[in-house]
């Protein structure tokens, strides 16, 4: 039985078992699974693969807690980059991440397990509105590309809501490969976000996510475009600024290590 090394990390309660390995085949999906699984694995959204780049200084590869595989990951990405950070010994400093949605410039602010990073999501499009009646109730959908697919309602209770609208929005057929879930409320100047992630489920945080939502709200002319605003999630709060004219978004938040250990499979 071979041990294998791992670091689990977070960010904003969306947390993940973070892998060094040289292939991106490194875990099948069955080892993703356990290794997910909360009470006989370690316990995780996800799994980061971090790998090498010849285009980076590293590139991230993101497993889903079911084994599927998405584009790209925002809280996964923060996490990812503190963690090269700190192999750089940098408590400060900006370098790009190579992702599967493209090369990501980060900029980190480290404090020995834990930091703000700074990404440079790309271009963040909404796509138009979509109709969906589930369990009886007419939905109003807008989609959005924020390098993964996203679906955006607005609710008077997104977490009262997310139980029943969240699983068979995401996995509705019209979503050629599913789609991930944000229910909004706009309340004091914060967009109020209730998530729930393709393949993973009901998260405190999602952050390609949070950006979608900041693109919307920039659409509908209730956020500024190109000033930042607050995305409020249940794990705490994420700040995007995203241009109307480009499409490029920017996502500030925290992320930490939580432990080191080793995982007997």
């Amino acid at each position: 039985m071979t041990a294998r090394s791992f670091e689990k990390v977070e960010g904003l309660g969306n947390d993940f078992i973070l892998i060094h390995a040289e292939s991106a085949e490194a875990l099948a999906p069955e080892a993703v699974r356990r290794l997910c699984e909360r009470r006989f694995g370690v316990g995780g959204d996800g799994v980061l693969l971090v790998l090498p780049s010849t285009e980076a200084e590293a590139r991230m590869r993101v497993i889903n807690a079911d084994g599927s595989v998405p584009e790209m990951c925002g809280n996964g990405l923060r996490c990812v980059a503190l963690v090269v950070a700190e192999q750089r010994g940098l408590s400060r400093g900006t370098f790009a991440i190579e992702t599967d949605a493209g090369v990501r410039e980060c900029r980190v602010d480290r404090l020995g397990e834990q930091g703000t990073v700074d990404v440079e999501m790309g271009v963040v499009r909404t796509l138009g509105l979509r109709e969906l009646v589930v369990a009886g109730t007419r939905v109003e959908l807008t989609l959005a590309d924020a390098g993964n697919p996203h679906a955006i309602a607005y609710r008077d209770d997104p977490e009262h809501d997310l139980a029943s609208l969240g699983p068979p929005i995401a996995t509705d057929p019209s979503f050629e490969r599913g789609t991930n879930v944000e229910l909004v409320r706009w309340r004091d100047g914060v967009l109020e976000v209730a998530v729930w992630e393709r393949g993973v489920g009901r998260t405190l945080a999602c952050g390609t996510g949070a950006c979608a939502v900041a693109a919307v709200a920039c659409a509908r002319g209730e956020a500024e475009g190109g000033a930042p605003v607050r995305v409020r999630l249940p794990g705490g709060d994420l700040v995007i600024t995203h241009d109307l004219a480009t499409g490029q978004t920017r996502m500030v938040g925290p992320a930490r290590r939580v432990f080191r250990g080793e995982w007997l499979p």
